[in-house]
């Protein structure tokens, strides 16, 4: 059974890069990815899905002219029109309007009213990540805000998020997921996660104020087996480590690609 992703959902993740073959090769050493071209023979451009153990994990496709390297995450959407027109409504911005993938799904780039870039994803035959939490996958995907409150004004309409305290980060539930998940590709869900907190089957990402002079954005962890392997691995491969943190839960690692892409690297550790 495939993993599908109700209406706001985070549900796909990529990596826009000036130069994807450098990407290619540092991710597919890191995570054990392999990759395949999703673009028909003879279209321009192009688009890797990475996968691990044969499933779809993430996206790697080439950095506007001039962009920088950075890690984007997509909200599942049931009507990608009708959702980016709600964004602008709200007072975001659509930056590229709603436009199909050929026969993969619908997708349009938005920014919310402090900046932050996130994308619409209406699937069609690419239904979104096929693999999640395992070593080497997407864990979550974290909004940083300056302005907590007005972010989840904005996103809640939208998507329907509920934002709960689960000692740490507000983390962002999307009521009725984990119902989902334990129907579909999850049945055991409920049992694995019995120690969390209530609601824990529902969480789909966290929400952060901004450090100082950080930007708003939206900031992709992936689960790793072992921190400090990831990281000796990382900074073998050209990557910065920015730094370190424990929570009760996790130790993480922030780490900058050597193409300039943050993303967080983050083994579960639980300290009870």
């Amino acid at each position: 059974m495939q993993r599908t992703y109700p209406h706001g959902v985070t549900s796909w993740i990529d990596l826009e890069a000036p130069d994807i073959e450098v990407a290619r090769g540092f991710y597919g050493q890191l995570f054990g990815w392999s990759f395949t071209e999703a673009m028909p023979p003879g279209a321009p451009g192009s688009y890797l899905i990475a996968s691990l153990g044969g499933r779809d994990v993430a996206g790697i496709a080439p950095a506007p002219d001039g962009g920088e390297a950075a890690w984007n995450t997509y909200v599942a959407v049931d009507d990608a029109d009708a959702t980016a027109a709600a964004v602008a409504a709200a007072g975001g911005t659509i930056v590229a309007p709603p436009e199909d993938a050929g026969q993969a799904g619908r997708a349009a780039t938005c920014r919310d009213p402090f900046g932050a870039e996130f994308r619409l994803w209406q699937a069609g035959r690419r239904l979104g990540a096929q693999s999640t939490n395992a070593p080497g996958t997407w864990n979550f995907s974290d909004l940083h805000t300056p302005d907590v409150p007005a972010a989840l004004a904005f996103y809640r309409p939208l998507f329907g998020w509920e934002a709960d305290d689960m000692q740490g980060p507000l983390m962002l539930r999307v009521p009725g997921y984990g119902d989902h998940l334990e129907s579909t590709v999850d049945p055991d869900i409920r049992k694995r996660q019995e120690f969390a907190p209530p609601g824990f089957a529902d969480v789909i990402g966290r929400i952060a104020p901004t450090a100082p002079g950080e930007a708003p954005h939206w900031h992709v962890i992936f689960t790793v087996e072992d921190r400090e392997q990831a990281v000796t691995a990382a900074e073998r491969l050209g990557a910065t480590v920015l730094n370190t943190a424990e929570t009760p839960w996790t130790r993480t690692a922030l780490l900058r690609d050597p193409q300039g892409a943050e993303f967080t690297a983050s083994q579960f550790a639980p300290s009870q």
